[in-house]
């Protein structure tokens, strides 16, 4: 009859192997302990080896002391390396909820120990394991839903919607979401809207001609279309040399009404051609101030001639000297354009950059890009709904 196969503790082990040294006798202690003598010289053998780290139980290897402390370094590496590299990947997801950062654990699963990226996201690993079971929230599934529309939203904007238009846009298709959870979302989907600097000023305001005062004195506020016209220029640089683009604004609307694009800066480059665009579109029939910084070309008797034979109804009034905020709308403008547009591109060709310029202004700016003294309307829809209450009245 075969021997029951039995299973020693390592606490059996230590005090077996103790005790055959204490009395000296292997063959006695086996007959006492009723065990083989091949088994209890195998734990001897192992003891004198291994000492302390004899019997390390099933499945693990058998180490030296030198050893052991080779493989304890080698695990404290390993732990590092992940609470390294668990952020790195799981960064997003640590500014959502839950939902997300189980979604994370199951995908890197294979990759990362589930206890270790449990322990990262402050989660247990029973609520990971309960969740698998449940499937995703009503929330979560809202979430991928909303996250898509978000995506295609941000990208049609060329990348220049923040939270606050993009809420706007979502509330247009009939998404009732809070702006803290868009940025929440945009952030775990790495979507970033280009951020404004500072650009280089073109104003020439080191000339003889007379100046105009400052009327507008940053009053921004009107209440019909040309009531106020704001204008400004910029450079845009491009690898045949520069190009500078003159705008007029109506504030009304925030509208483009005017511009244009030249290789010089003289007046008749810049300013003229713009001014003739506005007024070829907009028919002055009561006062309208045109306000614009101090540079030569709005200064210059061939452009205040101009404005002199409009039968006194506009009113030139000017920036003061190096005061950015009196032309503010402008200005804003053109970092608008070159944040969300022009940085983008590198123009080899003039003629490129000032297609570019027209599309940007044509077919984004003035037709569906949200601005938010608008009330996150386009200036289509400002106009339109300004026309409904004008046939209302």
């Amino acid at each position: 009859m075969s021997r029951e196969k039995r299973n020693y503790t390592v606490e059996f082990k230590e005090k077996a192997v103790e005790l055959s040294y204490a009395r000296g006798s292997v063959v006695e202690i086996c007959r006492e302990l009723d065990i083989p003598t091949s088994v209890l010289s195998r734990w001897r053998r192992e003891s004198d080896t291994y000492g302390r780290n004899s019997f390390p139980g099933k499945g693990n290897p058998k180490l030296t002391d030198e050893q052991r402390e080779i493989a304890e370094l080698k695990k404290r590496l390993r732990d590092a390396e992940l609470e390294r590299d668990i952020p790195k990947k799981g960064d997003s997801h640590l500014l959502l909820g839950r939902q997300e950062k189980y979604r994370f654990i199951k995908h890197y699963k294979f990759k990362f120990p589930v206890e270790k990226m449990c322990k990262m996201f402050k989660l247990s690993k029973s609520s990971y394991y309960d969740w698998l079971v449940r499937g995703p929230s009503k929330r979560w599934s809202e979430n991928q839903t909303i996250s898509s529309v978000i995506h295609d939203i941000f990208k049609d904007s060329f990348e220049s919607y923040g939270a606050s238009r993009i809420k706007a846009e979502l509330s247009k298709k009939g998404y009732n979401v809070s702006r803290p959870r868009v940025a929440r979302i945009m952030r775990a989907n790495n979507l970033f809207a280009r951020r404004k600097r500072r650009f280089k000023v073109t104003t020439d305001s080191e000339h003889n001609y007379p100046l105009a005062r400052n009327i507008l004195n940053q009053n921004f506020t009107v209440f019909r279309k040309n009531q106020v016209w704001v204008s400004d220029i910029t450079y845009i640089e491009t690898k045949q040399g520069w190009m500078y683009l003159t705008v007029i604004i109506d504030l009304f609307h925030r509208k483009v009404i005017g511009w244009s694009m030249s290789q010089t800066l003289s007046t008749e480059g810049t300013i003229i051609p713009a001014w003739n665009m506005a007024v070829k579109s907009n028919e002055i029939t009561k006062e309208l101030i045109f306000h614009s910084d101090r540079g030569s070309q709005y200064a210059s008797y061939r452009f205040t001639d101009i404005l002199k034979n409009h039968k006194a109804l506009i009113k030139q009034s000017m920036s003061r000297k190096g005061n950015c905020w009196d032309n503010a709308v402008a200005e804003s403008f053109f970092k608008s354009l070159k944040v969300e547009w022009v940085y983008k591109h590198s123009y080899s060709l003039r003629s490129e950059a000032e297609l570019s310029v027209f599309q940007w202004i044509e077919t984004w700016y003035n037709r569906r890009r949200m601005h938010s003294t608008l009330g996150y309307k386009t200036i289509e829809e400002f106009e339109t709904e300004m026309y409904n209450q004008k046939i209302a009245a």
